[in-house]
C-alpha cells in the first residue's frame, strides 16, 4: 500500500501581476502596487527578496514569455526576436500584504532615471489594470533572499544606492530590535531620501550626489566602525560594490565570508548584456 504525499512546492514559479496603483516616493523612485488572482501562492521571504519581472514592449497587451509544461522558458524566450520577447529585469519585493479575505498585494519600487531603459519607461507609464509577469518565490525561505546575518553577528553594515534602496529598507525593517547597524544610502536628489522604519539601533547616513556626497568607499573609510563581529550587506552599481568590498576585506580585514555583495547593475551595460556576459563566464 502506498500513501499519497503532498507534491513539493517549487521554490520559484510564474505569477501574473496586475497594477493596482502607483505612488511617487521622490524624484527618482516610483512605487507600484500589484495584485490580482495571478498573485495566489506568492510568498516573499522579505529582506532583499528578488524576483524577475517580464515587461511588455509598447503596443503589447502583455509580456511574451513562452513556458512549456515542464516550466522551461529561458531557451524559448531567448529564441524570440528582441522586439517581441518580454523585457526581463530583476527587482526587489519591497513589501507584501495578505488580507483576511485572501487578497494579496505586493509593492515594488522602481528607480527612475532620465536616460533609463525599457523598465523605467514602462514603470513611468504604468497605470491600474496593466499586466506583467514575474518569476518569483512560492516559498518564503528561498535562495533569492541573500541578506542573512549569522547568529553570532554583533553589528551590521549596509550600503545601497537607489536601485538597492528598497532591499536595504526592507532589511532594516526585518532586523531584530536593538541590533546595531551602520547604514549608508546613496541617492541622487535631496528629495529622494525616505523616512525608514526600523527597530534596530541604526545610524543612517544619506549620501546625496546633488549635495556633493563622498563616494561609498570614502564615506565608509572615514567612519569609525564598532568592534565585534560584523555582517556586511552591500548592493548597487557593480564597480562601487566591488570597490567597497575590497576596502572592507583588504583594508579593514573583514572576513570575506561575512560580506554579502550584489551588483544590481553595471554602468554602461543593460541587464541583457550582463546576463549574456555571465552566461559566457559560466560556459
Amino acid at each position: 500500500m502506498t500513501t499519497a504525499t503532498e507534491p513539493a512546492i517549487a521554490p520559484f514559479r510564474f505569477f501574473g501581476l496586475t497594477v493596482l496603483r502607483t505612488r511617487r516616493l521622490g524624484p527618482s523612485m516610483l512605487r507600484i502596487t500589484f495584485g490580482g488572482p495571478g498573485l495566489d501562492g506568492f510568498a516573499t521571504g522579505g529582506r532583499d527578496q528578488s524576483l524577475s519581472l517580464f515587461l511588455p514592449h509598447p503596443g503589447q497587451p502583455e509580456p511574451l514569455v513562452p513556458v512549456d509544461e515542464d516550466g522551461e522558458w529561458f531557451a524559448a524566450w531567448r529564441a524570440l526576436p528582441d522586439d517581441e520577447r518580454a523585457v526581463l529585469r530583476s527587482y526587489t519585493v519591497r513589501a507584501q500584504r495578505r488580507a483576511a479575505d485572501g487578497s494579496n498585494e505586493v509593492d515594488i519600487d522602481f528607480a527612475l532615471h532620465e536616460d533609463g531603459g525599457p523598465a523605467c519607461r514602462w514603470a513611468a507609464a504604468a497605470a491600474p489594470g496593466h499586466f506583467i509577469k514575474a518569476l518569483g518565490p512560492a516559498v518564503e525561505d528561498n535562495t533569492a533572499v541573500r541578506f542573512r546575518p549569522p547568529q553570532d553577528t554583533d553589528w551590521v553594515l549596509i550600503w545601497a544606492d537607489e536601485t538597492a534602496l528598497p532591499a536595504a529598507s526592507a532589511a532594516l525593517e526585518w532586523l531584530p530590535a536593538g541590533t546595531r547597524a551602520l547604514v549608508w544610502l546613496q541617492v541622487q536628489h535631496t528629495e529622494d531620501r525616505q523616512a525608514l522604519s526600523t527597530a534596530a539601533r541604526a545610524k543612517i547616513n544619506w549620501l546625496v550626489r546633488d549635495e556633493g556626497a563622498p563616494s561609498p568607499v570614502d564615506a565608509v573609510r572615514a567612519a569609525e566602525l564598532p568592534s565585534g563581529t560584523p555582517y556586511v550587506w552591500i548592493a548597487g552599481e557593480s564597480s562601487e560594490v566591488r570597490a567597497l568590498r575590497r576596502h572592507l576585506v583588504r583594508d579593514r580585514e573583514f572576513d570575506r565570508k561575512r560580506v554579502t555583495f550584489v551588483g544590481y547593475w553595471r554602468r554602461g551595460l543593460s541587464e541583457e548584456q550582463l546576463r549574456a556576459e555571465a552566461a559566457t563566464e559560466d560556459a
